[in-house]
């Protein structure tokens, strides 16, 4: 930073994280790649439990992508079960810690297993008040502001009992904002990418149009909570401008 020039707020109210290295984790450990995908989940845990630790409110994990499915039949099955039996068995962890867990991403295109699941543990942790753990399951970027725009296309032909004229099918950002998969979450603070690449990859592209981006080379089952005040020190020297002069 500059002389003169303060940091930003020291913890970001939301963070979202692309757990990114789980097949190569476990590639260089002769492992399979499924081994990996389960240490993630052991990593994932810790995580939460430092972002209640530091006060972060909200913490969305990029658990499986709109792009995940053009992985190999064997690790897209792997995935969605560990998913779903993730999702059934960690109960006591949510009730214990206080977390609330929400959905992101299209809930038809996955399998009725996984629906019924995030359906359930999303019901019975909505009044936990700790932190907001949103687990982007099925989910893209692109996708979430296409299904965003026909749902508030649907909003205004259905709202309105006579023809509408062309001004008023235009779509605003409000519009847009107003029918994401999860409005009432803030936008993220910070974006954090591991396991070595340097890029969004289609998460949360519209919500991080000003989150500051933190890229860390550990693949991310090696993830602990000492990785994470890392990201969170990092944020607090940044000074953000939104757009503005500072």
């Amino acid at each position: 930073m500059g002389s003169g020039e303060k940091p930003s707020a020291a913890v970001p109210r939301h963070i979202g994280i692309i757990m990114d290295g789980n097949g190569r984790w476990a590639t260089r450990r002769r492992l399979r790649r499924t081994r990996g995908h389960t240490k993630g989940i052991e990593a994932a845990k810790r995580i939460v439990l430092e972002a209640i630790e530091q006060n972060i409110g909200y913490l969305s994990l990029y658990a499986f992508s709109t792009e995940n499915w053009r992985r190999t039949e064997e690790e897209v099955s792997f995935i969605l079960a560990l998913v779903a039996k993730n999702l059934r068995s960690q109960y006591s962890f949510y009730r214990d810690n206080n977390v609330c867990v929400r959905h992101s991403g299209n809930l038809e295109g996955l399998p009725s297993q996984v629906r019924d699941e995030i359906h359930r543990v999303t019901e019975e942790t909505r009044n936990n008040t700790a932190i907001t753990v949103n687990l982007a399951v099925n989910y893209g970027g692109r996708d979430e502001i296409a299904r965003a725009a026909n749902r508030a296309l649907q909003h205004k032909l259905g709202s309105c009992g006579e023809p509408l004229d062309e001004a008023a099918l235009l779509l605003t950002e409000e519009d847009i904002q107003h029918h994401l998969d999860l409005p009432d979450l803030p936008d993220p603070d910070l974006i954090i990418r591991t396991g070595g690449h340097r890029r969004i990859s289609n998460f949360l592209i519209w919500e991080s149009a000003y989150a500051e981006l933190y890229f860390s080379n550990r693949f991310w089952p090696e993830w602990t909570g000492k990785d994470l005040r890392k990201a969170i020190h990092d944020f607090g020297l940044r000074k953000r401008n939104f757009g503005g002069t500072g």
